[in-house]
């Protein structure tokens, strides 16, 4: 189906039925297919620049920092001393600009697949990309699969910021890929992931919080507001085999003039796990 029909962009997917966002469209700036997806970055008018892979819209430059802060910030910040962090997919750069920015991040490690979303976020969403310039960052092409399979024990935190399940992304929301995870972390390393919508996804987000907690002695569930992925809403996936960590409670504090956030705050990370009923009856 042909999402770009005059002057509209509309997301339309199986895996929200029934709606769709639509962005009116000033300009198209890269349509490409990679070796791996379709990759279309257009220039929005309320917007700013879209990132839109496969037909799914991966960030804008307007809300972006929603998502970015709060899925690296909520882990790092829930671990006393997260120095070496692991961070699959991302190709836009949002998460490792957030990470190498944090205090007590000393190396950070990307796994990305797709060489050239990475190159295309470069020229079309420099902000989200900046952290690509870090002498802290690490930067490996290839399957995040493979490298966690030859690094086992290695990470403080490993962050999972990956599309939504379907296509290769499916198998990243999958028992096998957290076990694999679990065995790529230090004795007391947290995980995050990327943890689909309340509003749309809630059975398959107690299947992954029930694996995982066979797998890690805390589990739990947070979630951010953004305008531009379905429902305005997503959620992160937090697990730790550190018994003692509470996720709900920072253990990290900095000032906002030491970090300059846009969304996250002490606050707002104690309150991203405060769930409405309907999912708190699922989910518990």
């Amino acid at each position: 189906m042909d999402l770009l029909k005059q002057g509209w962009f509309s997301e339309i997917c199986d895996l929200w039925p029934g709606q769709c966002l639509s962005l009116e469209v000033e300009k198209v700036l890269y349509h490409e297919k990679s070796e791996f997806q379709d990759v279309l970055v257009f220039k929005s008018s309320t917007y700013g620049n879209v990132l839109v892979l496969d037909g799914i819209i991966q960030c804008t430059e307007r809300d972006e920092f929603s998502y970015q802060e709060m899925i690296a910030h909520l882990p790092l910040n829930s671990h006393p001393n997260p120095k070496n962090v692991l961070v699959i997919g991302g190709g836009d750069g949002g998460v490792v600009r957030e990470v190498t920015r944090h205090p007590s991040v000393e190396s950070v490690v990307q796994c990305e697949i797709d060489k050239q979303v990475i190159n295309v976020s470069k020229l079309h969403l420099p902000n989200m990309a900046s952290g690509y310039d870090s002498p802290k960052l690490t930067l490996h092409i290839g399957d995040g699969f493979e490298f966690m399979r030859n690094h086992t024990g290695k990470f403080d935190v490993i962050i999972t910021d990956s599309s939504d399940p379907v296509g290769p992304a499916k198998s990243l929301f999958e028992k096998p890929y957290y076990e694999l995870m679990k065995k790529a972390l230090k004795p007391d390393g947290i995980i995050c992931a990327q943890g689909e919508c309340l509003w749309l996804h809630l059975n398959l987000i107690k299947n992954m919080r029930d694996y995982c907690s066979s797998l890690f002695p805390v589990v739990d569930y947070g979630y951010t507001t953004i305008p531009t992925y379905p429902s305005g809403q997503i959620g992160f996936l937090l697990c730790s085999l550190n018994p003692h960590t509470n996720f709900r409670e920072p253990v990290l504090e900095f000032t906002q003039k030491e970090m300059e956030y846009k969304y996250y705050s002490a606050a707002v990370h104690r309150a991203a796990f405060a769930l409405p009923q309907f999912a708190k009856k699922v989910l518990g």
